[in-house]
């Protein structure tokens, strides 16, 4: 029997943070993400005698961006514990990242008690409001609550996870003052809810809508397959993959759909947008009907929604159709015009559709000739970049690194990217055998993302191999994510394409302005004056630390740091070549209007 905090009664039950953690266990949550702190000391208590493993991280946005790649994997929500106020602002940009991309994560966030609300503790966020800290993120999470009263725990975490998993998923933000974490309430409320469904049935289509939208492909001259994010998210890659194929579609996909379906499938076209190809881009621009499934049609992989560059729906004298499949109504719209529209799960959509389809049109169709023109392209594409791809020069070309990558790694290994030639160059020439092995940070673009997300996709895929392409600015954010990957002894691979520089920014500023003034470290990436060596810090956190002195050597050091299964930075200096372009992105127009100016190298 133990005294109630606040009353002073008995109480037959066990503490707020005790019933936290149990209620973790029976979701099969097995890992926590987060940094300890005075307001949540509870909860770690409670999870000391669990078996959930508490990933014990330097600093928050570490925690945040790990569990992101750690959801993307399982398909599951993935669980952060943060400490108040500067532990929360830290990880707020992992979980904005996370929430433009759509990652279901539960934010678990201790406070200020609730006898000090408005007296000033310390740590209080109380400017405006009192203990006002949930209220910085209500602009980026689904939800935010601040429980005030232990006995409402239990249902709040319950439509924290409903809500986290479902419609278009995204973060949570579950807001407890310390002292609620410490009260003794009986479990009634807890056992109230055990038996309530883990997961809800989400929505499919109609017979008769999919109907007409296949009837619709099937009239179409010149159809297109235009897939993103919200293909993996749903977990949709083996059904987009069967109805594109009955139905002949060529594949498009966005930067978030890269993967989707694996780039060596003889309908996959590529991205498309500022970084697309050219075969991608004019295929979609002369389209008649673009079925669209999972996407938003956003900016970068829509060339700013210029008419002329991408798309032409809606343009003057174009009459593209479009018929667009989204588990958010608000997507279906937005950004063009919209013939057809269904909210509905990619997954069960796509179920109905190819069984409608096969009874509809049993033998399909094949298009033989996008099909020749898909594989006649693709082959003059990568004939193109082989001198590039096989250059002795070093510093390296980013083409070398790339293709050199590919062939150390196995199919099925999962890269993390970052932001620069790390994503666009991958989401252009690097090839996606498995899908969901690439997890990139699309909606934010968020530089520091891949070298702890890296951590999240080891631990919850600990017999793949993982990868992540970063550059050195990228893993000049956080690098103290390597004390926790050696603390874990997980054998992750950091790939550090180092161009002494902020390198697409610097390309950008010197096209435009003529210097690379802010955007650029002393010395060059084959002789950096007084800058960091990637390499000795691996070695300082206890990893392995190799810097890469000739192009030859990349390869053999990659293929070394895959079989030794030890965290391993390699630090590969990089000539800053700009990624090639076909699209067009409307920042040009901003720094240099009617002037025909994109990026060039530093």
């Amino acid at each position: 029997m133990m005294l109630d905090s606040k009353t002073g009664k008995k109480v037959d039950g066990k503490t707020v943070a005790e019933h936290i953690v149990d209620f973790l266990g029976r979701r099969n949550v097995e890992h926590v993400f987060g940094l300890c702190g005075h307001t949540n000391i509870a909860v770690l208590a409670a999870l000391a005698d669990s078996p959930i493993d508490f990933i014990t991280v330097r600093h928050e946005q570490i925690a945040s961006h790990a569990a992101d790649a750690y959801a993307r994997v399982t398909g599951r929500a993935s669980v952060v514990l943060s400490h108040l106020s500067p532990g929360l602002t830290n990880c707020a940009t992992g979980v904005a990242n996370a929430a433009l991309d759509c990652v279901p994560m539960v934010v678990i966030a201790g406070d200020i008690p609730t006898h000090y609300y408005g007296k000033h503790p310390h740590q209080e966020v109380n400017l405006h409001a009192d203990a006002a800290q949930w209220e910085i993120y209500r602009p980026f999470v689904k939800r935010a609550w601040r429980v005030d009263r232990a006995d409402l725990m239990a249902e709040i975490l319950e439509k924290a996870f409903h809500l986290a998993e479902s419609g278009q998923p995204g973060p949570v933000l579950v807001n407890v003052p310390m002292d609620i974490f410490s009260e003794v309430i009986s479990s009634d409320t807890f056992d109230r809810i055990a038996s309530n469904t883990k997961t809800l049935v989400k929505p499919s289509m109609d017979d008769e809508t999919a109907r007409r939208i296949v009837s619709g492909l099937a009239a179409a001259k010149d159809p297109v397959a235009y897939i993103g994010g919200g293909i993996l998210l749903a977990q949709a890659s083996a059904e987009i993959e069967e109805f594109a194929t009955h139905m002949g579609l060529p594949i498009a996909h966005s930067l978030m759909g890269k993967g989707a379906v694996r780039d060596d499938h003889p309908l996959v076209m590529g991205m498309t947008g500022f970084w697309g190809t050219e075969l991608v881009n004019q295929t979609c621009l002369n389209a008649d009907v673009v079925f669209a499934v999972g996407t938003r049609f956003k900016e970068a992989d829509c060339s700013s929604w210029y008419p002329g560059y991408t798309f032409n729906i809606g343009a003057k004298g174009n009459d593209t159709k479009v018929i667009h499949i989204d588990i958010e109504p608000q997507e279906i719209g937005r950004n063009y015009p919209t013939e057809i529209g269904v909210v509905a799960d990619a997954k069960a959509a796509l179920r109905v559709l190819t069984r409608v389809a096969k009874d509809m049109y049993p033998d399909g169709f094949n298009r033989t000739e996008k099909k020749a023109e898909i594989a006649a392209f693709r082959e003059d594409f990568k004939a193109s970049n082989v001198e590039m791809q096989t250059s002795a020069a070093f510093p390296m070309m980013p083409e070398r690194i790339l293709a050199d990558t590919r062939i150390a790694l196995p199919d099925d290994a999962i890269i993390t990217t970052d932001v620069g030639w790390n994503k666009n160059g991958v989401g252009q020439q690097f090839d996606i055998l498995t899908p969901g092995s690439i997890l990139t940070p699309g909606g934010f673009a968020t530089m520091g993302f891949g070298p702890p997300a890296a951590i999240g996709a080891k631990l919850a895929a600990p017999e793949r191999v993982v990868l992540s392409l970063v550059g050195d600015g990228g893993f000049g954010q956080n690098p103290s994510m390597l004390a926790t990957a050696v603390e874990l002894n997980l054998g992750i691979i950091w790939l550090v394409m180092n161009n002494n520089a902020f390198g697409t920014i610097a390309g950008l500023q010197k096209a435009h302005y003529g210097l690379t003034y802010g955007t650029t470290f002393p010395g060059s990436a084959a002789a950096p004056t007084n800058g960091p060596g990637y390499a000795e810090i691996a070695r300082a956190y206890g990893a392995e630390g190799i810097r890469i002195s000739s192009a030859d050597e990349l390869l053999p050091a990659l293929q070394a740091a895959i079989a030794s299964g030890k965290p391993t930075v390699l630090d590969v200096p990089m000539i800053n070549n700009p990624t090639p372009t076909t699209g067009h992105w409307n920042i040009l127009d901003i720094y240099s209007p009617d002037k025909d100016v994109s990026h060039v190298s530093t």
